[in-house]
């Protein structure tokens, strides 16, 4: 079990450096993407021109990558789930309009354009069944996760850095396969969003930094304990209408590697990143217990790789409730 006290108290000692935080890896809201900068405005006189282009654009994007873009929405869109989670961390008070609540709130906010944006988008393009999306959205939202952290804010930055920069990768992938077809519209729209999470990813990162600064043995067992338990993806719960909570993850997790927008590799590559961005070999002052920990971590990505390239890519296909026949 963590000490409690002492986490509170590296918490309130980053706090103090919150107003840099914030102007460094968030954005002013007057000066910030929204929605409406990529959407067809439906006031203008060209709106049936940019909604048929966008219609037919959505149609011709291939099954997995289109299921894909739905399931990376769904997941944005369940985002009161994690601001609820953040805000219960250990170091967090809620009640405070400054530091970590203030932070909190902001990531939030400009987490909440994600889904909103790609909704929207869904919802013009005609192929998607909203009621079924939406079912899935709200099951997602009620049913909660586990993500195996407790309320400790170490495990829980290691977390999100390891999910902002996943989160990113997909996004990302959905923009860069959508411009090759020329859809260069919803090309922009991943593009931004994965924009958004590359910052995220680096705030996150340099607070689990920061922290290694001054409880490095706790910081260095935390990231152990987490890889061990292995990092699941916030959606992990996701289900259709019908089903039971988790039913339909595997089959999402297949169309995403099939269509190589996150796979299996991305999982190994994002741990390796992490070892070289937090300098996990050459950090000092670490008890024994936390030596043992980052011998561990070390030699994780060479393990995990060698269960990978055994593995082959899913090719069991599933008809997703989401998707109009």
């Amino acid at each position: 079990m963590y000490n409690r006290l002492v986490r509170k108290e590296v918490m309130k000692n980053l706090e103090t450096e919150m107003s840099s935080f914030i102007s460094k890896f968030l954005t002013p809201i007057e000066k910030i993407w929204q929605p409406s900068d990529f959407l067809p405005d439906t006031s203008s006189a060209d709106f049936k021109d940019q909604l048929d282009e966008l219609q037919t654009f959505a149609h011709e994007m291939p099954y997995d990558l289109f299921v894909t873009l739905i399931g990376d929405c769904i997941t944005e869109e369940a985002l009161p789930s994690y601001e609820s989670w953040i805000m219960g961390i250990d170091g967090i008070d809620q009640e405070e309009r400054v530091g970590w609540a203030e932070w909190v709130r902001a990531w939030t906010a400009e987490e909440n354009r994600h889904g909103d944006l790609l909704g929207k988008y869904l919802y013009l393009c005609g192929r998607v069944n909203m009621r079924e999306m939406e079912i899935t959205t709200h099951y997602l939202i009620n049913d909660g996760f586990d993500l195996q952290t407790s309320m400790d804010p170490y495990k829980n930055f290691v977390y999100t850095s390891f999910q902002e920069t996943a989160t990113n990768i997909s996004h990302r992938r959905v923009g860069t396969l959508a411009k090759q077809t020329g859809n260069t519209k919803l090309a922009k729209m991943c593009g931004v969003i994965a924009a958004d999470e590359a910052r995220h990813a680096k705030a996150y990162k340099h607070f689990v930094e920061k922290i290694f600064e001054l409880d490095p043995s706790e910081m260095m067992l935390a990231f152990e304990d987490m890889m061990r338990k292995k990092i699941v993806m916030p959606a992990h719960l996701m289900r259709e209408s019908g089903q039971k909570a988790g039913e339909l993850w595997e089959h999402f997790s297949d169309a995403a590697q099939r269509c190589m927008v996150y796979t299996a590799q991305d999982y190994i590559d994002i741990l390796k990143d992490l070892l070289v961005d937090w300098k996990i070999d050459n950090i000092g002052g670490l008890n024994e217990s936390a030596e043992k920990a980052r011998d561990y971590l070390m030699k994780l990505p060479a393990r995990l790789q060698r269960i990978t390239d055994r593995l082959s890519t899913p090719d069991r296909e599933y008809n997703f409730k989401w998707v109009k026949s």
